[in-house]
């Protein structure tokens, strides 16, 4: 609902909404509830002029799944002879989130004028006879041929990207986007640098983008929620991405890109047949944070970032608790810690806290951009994933230049120093850095 809307039923009084619904013929207070137009706010609506792309790139909880779907069905009622594509990142997600979806085809509307989903033709459809087709954007070869009216997109910066699956497909839709007087598209995505997302910001005036946060559909979100993302994501370049919706520029050189994080991504991580705790100790208990990232190898040979289990502003005592909870929670095969600042009091502080911590100390010989090359490389070759996000680790990695300078967050990269211990560790062994001590 606008937010006029909102304000005004609860300032009115009762009598003032009963005079309202007086007014207001039968047939539309049936409707009333399902209208989008009503309950949609502002930046939900599809705009006005003679745009060809609507590109809504917003924050996670924005309410892009749900403005996607309205517009679909607000085509499909008034136009029996849509044709309308529906292309999901995978045949999956398209069915699960933009048609079987709590915000989907099958959940909004007026009960009586729902679609019916047809799942052996992957095809949705309408009392009034409008259609809607599924499709994979991993396949694009499945788009050459057929025709549309209208197109909903979503999620299209998770597009596969291997052998430009992306904008091969992209390019298939909006060739055969040519049925009807007005074909129109609409593409709903959390913004993150890849080449579609670029291509299409460029595409010029047929293309009109609608920006958002997360925060902007707080009204409508469980209040644990929106805490939770501001404590853990708020002030992180990963969060002005994920939840305000900004998109982030790489810095130009740097060893890691966005692009090169988020295709390395996956939800959750196979088996591991070994686990390493890498851990970068902070100089004291007021400066730095402590390092401490959780990375595993599986039976594919394949290294996985698990957990950023980094602390803050922690003296020696409770950082090396929090090394010795990691490593026990992942059950570690091995703990690598830098021994730079402290020596063999580093040693000592983890022996402390767990006497049977499975600890090697290494000397970095190096600086940490130039022990990260290596690592980076891994990441280019599709050897490293990252099970989740870890957004302040992530930023710090995308702040490593070469040539030994940093320009991220923070006066050090911690997170990113102990990341490249730990993946040291599991896929370069002694090879990256020769000076090691055994305690």
């Amino acid at each position: 609902m606008t937010d006029g809307w909102l304000n005004w039923l609860a300032e009115a009084s009762d009598e003032q909404i009963a005079a309202l619904m007086k007014r207001i013929p039968e047939q539309e207070i049936e409707q009333w509830p399902y209208d989008w137009k009503v309950w949609g706010r502002a930046s939900q609506q599809a705009p006005a002029g003679d745009w060809r792309v609507w590109l809504v790139m917003a924050g996670r909880g924005f309410g892009k799944t749900r403005l996607g779907a309205e517009w679909v069905r607000q085509v499909a009622e008034a136009n029996p002879d849509a044709r309308i594509a529906l292309v999901g990142a995978s045949l999956h997600e398209a069915r699960s989130v933009m048609v079987e979806g709590e915000s989907g085809l099958l959940s909004i509307g007026a009960p009586w004028q729902r679609p019916s989903f047809e799942s052996s033709v992957r095809r949705v459809v309408w009392p009034n006879g409008a259609q809607a087709y599924l499709y994979s954007a991993g396949e694009p070869e499945s788009l050459r041929g057929p025709q549309h009216s209208h197109a909903w997109c979503d999620e299209i910066a998770k597009w596969d990207n291997v052998s430009n699956r992306a904008m091969a497909m992209w390019d298939n839709l909006l060739m055969g986007l040519r049925l009807g007087d007005d074909p129109r598209l609409v593409a709903t995505t959390t913004p993150r640098p890849v080449p579609l997302v670029a291509r299409v910001l460029a595409d010029g005036d047929d293309v009109v983008v609608t920006r958002g946060s997360t925060f902007d559909n707080a009204r409508n979100l469980p209040a644990r929620f929106v805490a939770a993302m501001q404590r853990s994501y708020g002030g992180t370049t990963l969060g002005r991405q994920e939840l305000l919706g900004e998109m982030i520029e790489d810095l130009a050189g740097a060893l890691w890109s966005r692009s090169l994080i988020e295709s390395a991504r996956e939800e959750a991580a196979p088996p591991m047949v070994r686990v390493v705790v890498g851990v970068d100790p902070p100089a004291s208990a007021h400066g730095d944070a402590c390092g401490i990232i959780v990375c595993g190898i599986g039976d594919d040979r394949i290294a996985r970032v698990l957990a950023d289990c980094s602390v803050e502003q922690a003296s020696p005592e409770r950082w090396a608790r929090a090394v010795a909870n990691a490593a026990r929670a992942w059950s570690a095969d091995r703990v690598v810690a830098e021994a730079n600042q402290g020596g063999e009091m580093v040693g000592a502080v983890l022996r402390a806290a767990e006497a049977s911590l499975p600890l090697r100390l290494v000397h970095a010989s190096r600086g940490k951009t130039a022990r990260a090359e290596p690592v980076a490389a891994l990441y280019e070759a599709g050897r490293v994933r990252h099970a989740g996000m870890f957004a302040a680790l992530e930023d710090e990695l995308c702040g490593l230049m070469p040539g030994g300078e940093y320009q991220g967050p923070g006066r050090s990269p911690d997170r990113a120093d102990a990341c490249v211990w730990a993946l040291t560790e599991l896929m370069l062994g002694q090879q990256a850095e020769p000076r090691i001590w055994f305690d």
